[in-house]
């Protein structure tokens, strides 16, 4: 479910680096096209899809940026280190798609209708290549992005839309939104293009300009959505933590887990907080050993799990006990029913 501990900063974030790479590329080369592609035809469906190549361009360097700063190591400042930092700069991914290709292709939508053309476009046969060309380039940056999002899926055994909404590295999703956006809305471009030639009407041309601005607002509150759960913090995976309870229920010396938080703060990167209620036998000094020896096991169990911190406390403090009650509806489960 998560990268080894040596590998982190490498495996998964190359694979990522060579997602956003590809799509820069391809992403460049297309939005130069239709940039040219758009003057030559007039048409609202082609600048509004320029206008999603540029932002889309844009958005790569944004990914790479996020990319190269959260694989900083922690400091003085940072304890945690900067895992974070890459859902920041999604979330501007989100905005921009919004801001840069949303906003302008409705905006040549509506002016296209306001001015009524109902003549056909020039150069139709530029904007079918270019619109044809970009389909292609497209769909190489598409393919790379859902194996890497399938494979990590498979490694999280998940289904591919709960690893979607799970996952707590965007890098690679952005990405294949991005491009499932793309292709969807160079279809859309081609039919706008091809009625209004046949037709005449440039209606056509600006309903297409239009669904396009739909498709990417749709795209961006998703991203918006994925990075804003991860910036404000979430648990994670259920399994985990279901895992860590019942190995901390289970240790020597535990007699009740009485409450457990985990907060997911980077890519395959976890904190684990737990108080437990521990054998009132024990001395200080077993419990010191006995907190460092189930830190030990929950790391090596879980790769993702970066930082534990274990806080012995009686399980029958009313505050603490209410406290419980309010997060989770309950209070947790004892190790054992023969625990005592």
């Amino acid at each position: 479910m998560a990268a080894q501990r040596g590998e982190r900063g490498n495996g998964p974030e190359n694979e990522s680096g060579l997602t956003v790479a590809l799509a820069f590329a391809a992403n460049l080369g297309i939005a130069v096209a239709k940039i040219v592609a758009a003057l030559i035809t007039g048409s609202a469906s082609m600048a509004a899809e320029a206008a999603h190549s540029v932002a889309d361009t844009f958005n790569e360097v944004l990914l790479m940026a996020g990319l190269r700063r959260s694989v900083r190591p922690a400091d003085r400042r940072h304890p945690l280190g900067y895992g974070k930092e890459r859902y920041i700069w999604t979330l501007l991914v989100a905005v921009a798609i919004f801001g840069m290709g949303a906003l302008f292709s409705f905006y040549q939508g509506i002016q296209t209708l306001a001015g009524h053309r109902e003549d056909a476009e020039a150069g139709t046969i530029v904007g079918y290549a270019v619109l044809a060309v970009a389909f292609v380039l497209e769909a190489v940056s598409w393919q790379q992005a859902v194996r890497q999002v399938r494979a990590a899926a498979r490694a999280a055994d998940l289904p591919l839309r709960a690893y979607i909404r799970r996952t707590d590295e965007p890098t690679a999703v952005s990405v294949l939104l991005e491009d499932s956006a793309a292709l969807i809305g160079l279809i859309i471009a081609f039919g706008g293009l091809g009625l209004h030639h046949l037709t005449g009407s440039a209606a056509w041309d600006a309903a297409g300009s239009l669904l396009i601005g739909v498709l990417l607002t749709a795209v961006a509150l998703v991203l918006g959505r994925i990075n804003l759960n991860l910036l404000i913090g979430t648990q994670a995976d259920p399994r985990l933590v279901a895992d860590v309870r019942a190995r901390l229920g289970a240790a020597p010396g535990i007699d009740w887990v009485v409450d457990i938080v985990t907060v997911t703060f980077g890519t395959d990167r976890v904190l684990v907080c737990a108080r437990l209620d521990f054998r009132d036998s024990l001395t200080a000094g077993e419990v010191e050993h006995a907190c460092v020896r189930m830190a030990h096991d929950l790391r090596e169990a879980h790769e993702e799990i970066d930082e534990v911190f274990l806080e012995p406390v009686p399980r029958d403090d009313p505050e603490l006990r209410e406290r419980v009650i309010a997060r989770y509806g309950r209070t947790l489960r004892p190790k054992r029913p023969d625990s005592e």
